[in-house]
C-alpha cells in the first residue's frame, strides 16, 4: 500500500491550480480510467495532470528496475505511477498536501511508493538514489530556496541526494523556444517575449536556454549531459529528439505549438520557420523545450 507523509508539512500548500485541483482529487477517488473526462472537461489543469500522453516524456527510458528514483514535485501523479512501475522504490515529494492526496489516492495501490508532502529543504533522506527527476519544477527554485544563486543551491542540494553513478533527469522550457519568438506567452508569466529579454521584470521563475543550462549543470559538478528535444514540448510530447537524431527539413511541424492554458498571438508559421532553423543546423537552439539527463 502507498505510504502518504505528512510529517514535514506545515499547514501551507505554496503551490497550486486552485480549486479544479479539488476537482481532479475526487476525480481521481472515483475514477482508473479518466478517458470519458478527458474527453468531456475541456479545462486545462484536467488535461494536463490527467492525460496519459505526459508519460510520453520518459516511458521510453531505460530505467534500472533495481533502481531508486525520487521525484521532486510530482504535481498530480502523472508520472509516480508510471516510476513505480519501472524501478524498485520511488519516493514522491510535493509541496502540496492537495497534491499529495491526489497523487496517493491515484497510485494508492503500490507497495512501492511514499508520497511526502513538504518542501524538499526541509527534508532529510536517509539513503541516496539512482534517479532524481525535476520535471517542470527547477524554474521555480528561485521562489522556494533562499540565497543568492537559488538554482545552483537547489541543485546542490538535489546532487547530495545522488548516488555516484545516479543521474538527474530535468523537463523544463527553453527560454528561446521557437513559440515564445511566433507569440505566445511566456508559460510561467504570463507576459510576451519574457524569457528572450531575460525576465525583466521577476527573476524568481525562470528557465534558460541550452548554454546556461548545460553550464548551470557544470558549476554543481554534473559534467555530462545528454539533451533531449520533446515536441511540440515536454508537457505533451509527441516526439522526442535527441543530438544523436535530430529532425530534417522534411519533418512536419505544427504551424502553430499548441497552446491550451491561455491566448497567444500567432505572428508567423512556425513549420516553416523550423525548417529554415533546421537547415541552418539551429534546431537545438529553438526547441521548445528541453529533456536533460545529467551526470
Amino acid at each position: 500500500m502507498t505510504v502518504l507523509n505528512l510529517k514535514y508539512y506545515n499547514g501551507q500548500d505554496l503551490y497550486s491550480d486552485g480549486d479544479v485541483e479539488d476537482d481532479i482529487l475526487k476525480i481521481v477517488k472515483n475514477n482508473t480510467d479518466f478517458t470519458d473526462i478527458l474527453c468531456n472537461d475541456n479545462r486545462w489543469a484536467v488535461m494536463y495532470h490527467l492525460t496519459p500522453i505526459r508519460q510520453n516524456l520518459l516511458e521510453w527510458y531505460d530505467f534500472d528496475k533495481n533502481g531508486s528514483l525520487l521525484e521532486i514535485g510530482g504535481g498530480c501523479g502523472a508520472f509516480s505511477g508510471m516510476f513505480a512501475d519501472k524501478v524498485r522504490d520511488v519516493k514522491v515529494v510535493e509541496l502540496s498536501k492537495r497534491r499529495a492526496e491526489i497523487i496517493y489516492n491515484r497510485h494508492k495501490d503500490y507497495d512501492n511508493l511514499e508520497v511526502i508532502a513538504g518542501n524538499l529543504n526541509d527534508i532529510q533522506f536517509d539513503d541516496k538514489f539512482d534517479y532524481i527527476t525535476l520535471i517542470g519544477v527547477l524554474e521555480y527554485a528561485g521562489k522556494f530556496t533562499a540565497g543568492n544563486d537559488p538554482y545552483k543551491i537547489f541543485l546542490e542540494k538535489i546532487k547530495k541526494y545522488l548516488k555516484p553513478n545516479g543521474k538527474l533527469l530535468i523537463a523544463i522550457e527553453n527560454k528561446f523556444g521557437l513559440k515564445y519568438w511566433a507569440g505566445a506567452k511566456e508559460d510561467h508569466t504570463g507576459r510576451n517575449f519574457d524569457s528572450i529579454e531575460n525576465y525583466p521584470h521577476d527573476k524568481s521563475i525562470q528557465t534558460f536556454g541550452k548554454y546556461e543550462l548545460q553550464e548551470l549543470l557544470k558549476s554543481v559538478g554534473f559534467e555530462y549531459t545528454d539533451f533531449y528535444y520533446p515536441m511540440p514540448d515536454y508537457k505533451l510530447p509527441a516526439v522526442i529528439y535527441s543530438d544523436d537524431y535530430l529532425p530534417d527539413e522534411a519533418t512536419i511541424f505544427n504551424d502553430v505549438s499548441p497552446n491550451f492554458d491561455q491566448e497567444r498571438y500567432i505572428l508567423f508559421n512556425e513549420q516553416l520557420a523550423f525548417n529554415n532553423i533546421i537547415k541552418n543546423k539551429m534546431f537545438d537552439f529553438f526547441a521548445n523545450s528541453f529533456l536533460v539527463v545529467a551526470s
